[in-house]
């Protein structure tokens, strides 16, 4: 959950602070803007971006993500590595909580 967590948290403004140069940071998190940035502002447009509100949001309107942002916080949890919760599989936006 912690890679989903981080990912939606960033989707809307694509502010990863990763270890790679300016260039490759934007590109990483052009995914994430691209993919995710319509769902953020169609169904938590009132919600500070920066809060835990903000993923607090898209965790509640999970099933209701476009396939583009489900995508997008995918590939952003293999790059990072994130998602896993010590089971061997990555938690995508469409998988229900434990």
């Amino acid at each position: 959950m912690r890679g989903l967590s981080a990912a939606l948290r960033l989707a809307p403004f694509a502010l990863v602070a990763l270890a790679v140069t300016p260039a490759q940071a934007q590109r990483e998190d052009q995914g994430l803007q691209l993919g995710c940035a319509n769902d953020y502002f169609r169904l938590c447009a009132g919600v500070d971006p920066n809060s835990p509100d903000a993923e607090n949001c898209m965790n509640r309107n999970r099933s209701r993500l476009s396939p583009e942002c489900r995508s997008a916080i995918t590939d952003y949890d293999k790059r990072t590595g994130g998602g896993t919760k010590g089971n061997g599989r990555g938690r995508g936006a469409g998988q229900a909580d434990d």
